[in-house]
């Protein structure tokens, strides 16, 4: 499901407009200034329980290899974003 798509099913489901459904998801989703990317660049998590945890998590520094020279490089540390899934929709995707 892409963005659109999402909006379309928000827009359905709440009985909305499509134009104000895709406001709604932008707010939430937007990697610039939306409300889930502001709470993890700020150190925090987000969590919708029963469907899971957006949480933030520093990768270590590690040795790679460079595929084209097969030179070993350094990969510095670094933060990522992951998801966690919650016990409701783990028990559902186990169904």
């Amino acid at each position: 499901m892409n963005k659109k798509e999402l909006s379309a099913a928000l827009a359905w489901r709440a009985g909305m407009s499509r134009v104000r459904a895709n406001e709604i998801v932008g707010l939430l989703f937007d990697a610039d200034d939306g409300i889930f990317a502001n709470e993890l660049v700020e150190g925090g998590k987000v969590t919708l329980p029963g469907f899971g945890t957006l949480l933030t998590k520093l990768r270590a520094e590690r040795i790679g290899t460079n595929p084209s020279s097969g030179e070993r490089i350094t990969i510095p540390s670094r933060t990522t974003a992951y998801f966690k899934t919650g016990k409701t929709l783990r028990g559902r995707l186990d169904d």
